[in-house]
């Protein structure tokens, strides 16, 4: 018994009294027939018919990668890990009916027969994409950015070429990535496009800049409170050990392979690199721990092997270097930190860390002098408070410098928390590269270590010695710490994910604009530190345990080796190039090319000057290798890259050295032949400064404009707009 008329759907008609007529079953039978027909023409019912066979045997085909919500924990219909219940229709005989549905005996005798529905077409499995190839293949030159470019067939060096590293396969864009290519490229920007980068490296180099001022500040108080003499070489000297040591033995593979590990840990890895980048700092601190603690122990070795020789400076220089070389640690938890919050694109908080320490080591100085008695200042008349405050001061500011960037660690999510586990991590991949990147910083530090003593021995005759150089070095890199870091640290990210792309194109537009942005920046500093350097230091050193003379000497150093200013710049580029290419012997390559160059200049230095000009002549040769490694990198990258036609490039560089060596023989000739500009004293190196500047800055904006130079002409276009927008 029937509790109703069932319609095809399932549902019921309201019961009647009496039973249908002929024509109404008839009527009905026709409608139902139609409905049929309809159906079977309908591709989008295949959940009232059995279900084709599976296009596979017994072994799935494999599963696409889990989406976002999988793995946050959300069940997804695609997932197998949670099937979903879903609401089924009853089986059907055909008519769109389910079996359950009664009909009387007269109205299938009437019914004429329902075409049956066509089986529905068998899925096929879908088409494999195929396999990203690992040299993509390049057709004819392309343009990029007015560049034109034409790529032999080969991207990343084989095995038999320039690294041994092996060619990683393709890189797999994650699925629960929520940034597409897109969102990435209108945050960073589209490869060889200034736009992303200019924002990013606009944020840094503000950091930047106030970080080189303090830093600078830092610097004059120093100089002020030690001297150039003795207790300031002792200092020096002992405080760059931690650094070189860090540098020789880790901070190079932190520094440079890490950025683009952790970017291609945080494509490739569910997790978006979390567990990567914990175990990878996991196993540095532990190695940067016994690191320190054997230094601290060989301190007298490392002092000896830096010509500290002079029997009143060696127990300072041991006790100094006891104190300062606990900062490895910390430098390496620094660059560590840095690195993991730069390949996640954040980098406010590692450009202005510095500050901190700068502000640290400046309070260092002034309770320094507190401290102390009146009278010169030697290794016989400091006191042990005032060494005690100079070692733990100094430390301090690495310590903290480091601890500020922990919490924001946890705000990318990576908190930083011992994890174990070394196997499966792709971490072999920080030995293979790490061993070329040391010995790219053992070669290096053999440069350093023999200028150091060429310093070291002109002190002893009666020239500046190793403070002098070090600050004529730190006035020579603070531009490029400025403008050079900033670039580099919004480049590397990019070119790293073009690289893990095999987006040879994309990596080359990016060199390109890397260098077109070195030059608008760096030419001008040249230019002015070419002619305004004596002033400059004079005003900055000339103070304290500092005379004029010591100063002006540092300056006239500072102002012979400013032509080396863009050539480190490029070279400094080039070399991370290769490195987010996962590349790390060619740059090795390339270094000791440089320092082939460099070790004879530096003992023939001492030869051909004078004692008192030494420091000028480490300057100068300083400059001559960065301009070495220039011209070999561009040979390594056109042998790994294919021949780069720099029409593009060389174009925007040479406006701006036009336009930078007129603005200095200008400046040169306001402040030398101009009467009343000008003056040794401290007061008419401030004059000299000022009205050098000011020439010097004016020509350049004027000779820019008119250069219609791209890379300032665009951005000046864009104020300009705005400002006419807002004044309407």
């Amino acid at each position: 018994m029937s509790g109703g008329n069932h319609r095809p759907d399932g549902s019921s008609a309201p019961h009647s009294g009496e039973g249908p007529t002929v024509a109404e079953i008839v009527e009905r039978a026709e409608a139902e027939r139609r409905s049929g027909e309809q159906q079977a023409a309908r591709p989008s019912r295949p959940a009232s018919r059995p279900l084709p066979p599976a296009p596979y045997g017994a072994v799935p085909p494999p599963l696409a990668a889990p989406s976002a919500s999988a793995l946050a924990g959300h069940p997804t219909t695609d997932d197998p890990a949670f099937p979903q219940q879903r609401r089924t229709r009853p089986p059907t005989d055909g008519t769109g009916r389910s079996p359950s549905t009664r009909v009387s005996p007269l109205r299938s005798a009437l019914a004429p027969p329902v075409r049956p529905a066509p089986a529905p077409p068998v899925p096929q499995p879908p088409a494999r994409a195929p396999q990203q190839p690992t040299v993509p293949p390049v057709s004819g030159p392309r343009t990029r950015s007015g560049e034109q470019v034409s790529f032999r067939a080969r991207f990343v060096p084989g095995p038999d070429d320039t690294q041994v590293i092996p060619v990683l396969p393709p890189v797999p864009t994650r699925a629960d990535d929520d940034e597409d290519t897109g969102t990435v490229e209108a945050r960073e920007g589209t490869p060889g496009g200034s736009r992303g980068i200019l924002r990013a490296a606009g944020t840094m180099a503000v950091a930047s800049l106030v970080s080189r001022i303090t830093g600078f500040l830092r610097t004059v108080a120093l100089t002020a409170a030690l001297g150039v003499g003795l207790v300031g070489n002792a200092y020096d000297v002992t405080n760059t050990l931690p650094n070189i040591v860090y540098e020789l033995l880790l901070g190079g593979v932190l520094t440079s392979v890490v950025v683009p590990l952790l970017v291609h840990a945080q494509e490739r890895d569910r997790d978006g690199g979390v567990g990567y980048a914990q175990r990878l700092t996991t196993l540095a601190m532990v190695g940067l721990t016994v690191l320190t603690v054997v230094a601290v122990l060989a301190a007298p070795l490392l002092t000896r092997a830096y010509a500290i020789t002079d029997p009143e400076q060696v127990p300072l220089a041991n006790w100094l270097a006891r104190l300062l070389l606990v900062q490895i640690v910390f430098y390496g938890l620094g660059a560590l930190a840095s690195a993991i919050l730069n390949a996640r694109g954040v980098f406010g908080w590692p450009a202005w860390a510095p500050v901190l320490n700068n502000v640290v080591v400046m309070i260092t100085a002034v309770v320094f002098v507190l401290a102390g008695g009146p009278g010169e200042l030697t290794p016989l008349t400091i006191t042990a408070t005032q060494v005690w405050i100079l070692g733990i001061g100094s430390t301090l500011g690495i310590a903290v410098q480091a601890a500020v960037l922990i919490p924001q660690l946890r705000r990318v999510g990576v908190p930083l928390r011992p994890r174990w586990g070394m196997r499966g991590t792709g971490l072999g991949e920080v030995g293979g590269l790490g061993l070329w990147v040391l010995g790219y910083v053992a070669i290096s530090q053999v440069g350093v270590l023999v200028a150091t003593r060429v310093a070291q021995g002109a002190f002893a005759e009666g020239g500046l010695g190793p403070a002098a150089f070090a600050r004529a070095s730190l006035l020579f890199q603070m531009p490029y710490g400025i403008i050079g870091v900033a670039l580099l640290t919004a480049l590397v990210p990019r070119m790293s994910r073009a690289a893990s792309r095999h987006d040879v194109p994309g990596v080359a537009a990016d060199l390109s604009l890397g260098m077109r942005l070195s030059a608008v920046g760096l030419l001008p500093v040249t230019a002015l530190l070419a002619v305004l350097a004596p002033a400059l230091t004079t005003v900055a050193f000339a103070h304290g345990q500092t005379g004029v003379a010591e100063a002006r000497e540092i300056g006239i150093a500072l102002a012979l080796g400013a032509f080396g200013l863009l050539p480190m710049a490029v070279t400094l580029l080039q070399l991370r190039v290769f490195y987010a290419m996962k590349d790390a012997r060619t740059p090795t390559l390339i270094q000791l090319a440089m320092v082939l160059v460099r070790v004879p200049l530096l003992y023939a230095v001492p030869v051909v000057v004078e004692p008192e000009h030494v420091v000028a002549g480490l300057m100068v040769v300083t400059s001559l290798t960065y301009v070495t490694g220039w011209i070999v990198g561009n040979l390594m990258l056109r042998r790994t890259l294919g021949t780069l036609r720099t029409g593009g490039t060389a174009g925007p560089v040479l406006k701006m050295l036009g336009v930078s060596v007129a603005a200095g023989a200008l400046g040169w000739g306001v402040v030398h032949l101009v009467p009343g500009v000008g003056g040794t004293s401290v007061i008419g190196s401030l004059l000299t400064l000022l009205v050098g500047s000011l020439v010097i800055g004016v020509v350049v904006v004027i000779g820019v404009v008119l250069a219609k130079v791209p890379e300032v002409s665009g951005p000046l276009a864009a104020v300009r707009s705005r400002l006419g927008g807002a004044r309407r």
